[in-house]
């Protein structure tokens, strides 16, 4: 991954996560402000020792910190990571935390994930309503996928339709890869040279899926050259035209782009022969390829030879269709974290990820479409994260001021310091054990390998 990959991803993921934090703390700051709560201080990122950029207006000091792991406000007379136990120490006041009433309480401490959960809702509906829905239906995948090294070991072929997954029928073809995993599927059903096959995905599977990180099948489509990389080997070769199609290779017949490549990769430094079609002419260029193995050639988009399903939305229309499109992710993602749990193909260690796993899911160059889609999905994240029942985190708190408002009593202040400090250690854990796993796989290991 150059440089300047690296720079694209981490900008992406900077500034979804600032979107996401100012959001989900504003949803903290504005009900303390409207139950005349004290906010001492609201900020990006976190400040250990020194800030980056501070000002103070409304007896709230605003900032943005040098730690990018998230932010907080500290709210007046409220046990949180801050640990002010000389403010807990003294008499209640009027405009703490702890003197409001427990409903108030409770709409405070839910107000991050509310926001967190609208706004994903908010964005998925409005990329509906600019973009519409576009894919690409399993069954338009006329000339078949090309398959991996994965896929093949199960018996998979170049060329099979997938049909469906466990006999059920997928109807996006982007999808079935997590219908696959999501469903610990046992078979696939296929059709290859007019028969139908079923074949049956063994222990073992699953857990390499997640481990390659990508999927088993491509599309396969006709290899048109659109255009030529600057410099490459195509470009100085002279003799390929943007139009060209190309079919073979040293003779092989390999009429779709994905066949093409995969075969190409196996003759870096050497002299190929490239078959293509001009018009009514076939023409057979040599071509001396280096060490990366690649002519330089891309290939014309694939949308020209499938019938792509596209749906627009008015405005009124993409709204409930956001809302199910945000339940649905919402849902996919607790079978993600479920399987990790019951599961005996998924395993925490690689599965697992932290702040580097979350940045390579944005795209390598600058896209919007995709950024928004990413930045509604990791709130959704942020949002079922921060309500889980774990001290230190919203739903922590939650769980407690539930607890008062039912049974009429307020656990003790002493208890709560106790509930937070073991709360904070929990996810520090986790956060350096997420952390420390992407460093292992991105790094460490690649140092061995």
């Amino acid at each position: 991954m150059t440089t300047e990959v690296i720079l694209v991803k981490a900008g992406q993921l900077l500034l979804s996560l600032s979107i996401l934090v100012v959001l989900h703390e504003l949803g903290h700051f504005i009900p303390a402000k409207l139950f005349k709560t004290r906010v001492e201080k609201f900020y990006l990122f976190f400040d250990p020792w020194f800030s980056l950029f501070k000002f103070k207006k409304g007896g709230t000091e605003y900032g943005v910190g040098w730690l990018p792991l998230g932010g907080y406000v500290k709210i007046s007379g409220m046990i949180d990571e801050s640990m002010d136990k000389e403010q807990m120490a003294k008499p209640p006041q009027p405009w703490e935390f702890r003197a409001k009433p427990a409903w108030q309480r409770l709409i405070i401490m839910i107000g991050g994930v509310t926001v967190n959960i609208v706004l994903a809702f908010f964005i998925y509906a409005m990329m509906l309503w600019y973009w519409g829905e576009k894919y690409l239906p399993a069954d338009a995948v006329k000339y078949g996928v090309t398959v991996d090294s994965l896929a093949q070991s199960i018996g998979m072929r170049d060329g099979d339709k997938i049909l469906a997954i466990d006999n059920r029928k997928v109807e996006q073809f982007g999808s079935i890869p997590g219908e696959v995993i999501l469903r610990e599927a046992k078979s696939i059903q296929v059709e290859r040279d007019g028969q139908q096959l079923s074949i049956a995905i063994p222990d073992g599977f699953i857990r390499q899926l997640l481990k390659q990180k990508e999927p088993f099948a491509y599309v396969r489509f006709p290899y048109y050259v659109d255009k030529f990389e600057k410099g490459s080997v195509a470009e100085q070769n002279g003799q390929f035209k943007v139009g060209d199609r190309i079919i073979s290779l040293n003779g092989q017949s390999l009429p779709y782009f994905t066949d093409f490549a995969k075969e190409l990769r196996k003759h870096k430094n050497e002299e190929v022969t490239v078959g293509l079609v001009r018009g009514q002419d076939t023409l057979n260029i040599p071509a001396k390829l280096g060490e990366t193995a690649k002519l330089g050639i891309y290939y014309q988009d694939p949308e020209k030879f499938f019938d792509y399903k596209t749906r627009s939305y008015t405005f009124f229309e993409a709204i409930p269709a956001g809302f199910s499109k945000s339940i649905d992710k919402l849902v996919k993602y607790v079978q993600q974290l479920r399987l990790i749990f019951v599961s005996k193909e998924v395993k925490v260690s690689e599965s697992l990820g932290g702040f580097m796993s979350i940045g390579n899911l944005f795209p390598e160059q600058w896209d919007w479409m995709m950024f928004w889609e990413m930045t509604a999905f990791l709130s959704i994240i942020l949002a079922f994260m921060n309500i889980l029942p774990i001290p230190a985190l919203d739903g922590g708190h939650v769980l407690f001021l539930l607890y008062e408002i039912v049974t009429g009593r307020k656990p003790s202040e002493k208890f709560l310091e106790y509930a937070q400090i073991v709360g904070m250690v929990i996810l520090f854990g986790l956060l350096l054990f997420a952390n420390g796993l992407d460093f292992w796989r991105n790094i460490i290991s690649k140092w061995f390998a």
